[in-house]
C-alpha cells in the first residue's frame, strides 16, 4: 500500500470526527447543526448568494442544496428573494434570526475547533492548513469531485 492511502483514511476519519464533535456541541449550545452553520456562513459571505454558489463551494448536488435551503427558509433563518437581473433565479439572504443564529454559532464553532485541536502545535496546524489549501485548490481547479 502506498503512503497516500493511509493519509487519505486519516484525513477522512479526522474530518468525520471533527465534523461530528463540532456539530454535537453546536446543536447542544445553539440548536444549529454544523451543516446548517456552513450554509448560513456561505449565504452571509457570498454577495448575491444563489443555490449554485453553495453547490460549487460544498461540491454537493443542486437537489441536496435546494432541500437544505428550503429547511432554512422554513425555520425562518433565510429567505429566497427574486434575482434582480434574472427573475427565474433567486438570491438567498439571511433573515434577522438567521444572522443572529450565525453570529451566536461562530464562537461556538471556533471554540470547539480550538479545543479539539489543542494537542497539535500551531506550527503543525499551519502546515496542515497550507497543505490542505493547496490540495483543495488543485482539486477545484480540475473540477475533481464535483457532483454529476
Amino acid at each position: 500500500m502506498s503512503h497516500i492511502t493511509p493519509a487519505f483514511v486519516d484525513l477522512v476519519r479526522v474530518e468525520t470526527r471533527l465534523y461530528n464533535a463540532v456539530s454535537a456541541r453546536l446543536r447542544d449550545e445553539q440548536g444549529v447543526s454544523i451543516g446548517q452553520f456552513e450554509f448560513l456562513e456561505i449565504i452571509d459571505r457570498v454577495p448575491g448568494c444563489r443555490v449554485l454558489d453553495i453547490v460549487g463551494e460544498l461540491a454537493i448536488t443542486v437537489g441536496a442544496v435546494s432541500k437544505a435551503v428550503d429547511r432554512l427558509v422554513a425555520a425562518g433563518w433565510c429567505q429566497r428573494v427574486a434575482h434582480p437581473q434574472d427573475r427565474r433565479s433567486s438570491v438567498l439572504r439571511l433573515t434577522d434570526e438567521g444572522a443572529r443564529r450565525l453570529a451566536a454559532s461562530r464562537p461556538v464553532v471556533e471554540s470547539a475547533l480550538v479545543s479539539l485541536t489543542a494537542g497539535v502545535s500551531p506550527e503543525e496546524l499551519s502546515r496542515v492548513a497550507s497543505t490542505l489549501a493547496t490540495l483543495r485548490a488543485a482539486l477545484e481547479a480540475g473540477s475533481h469531485g464535483s457532483p454529476g
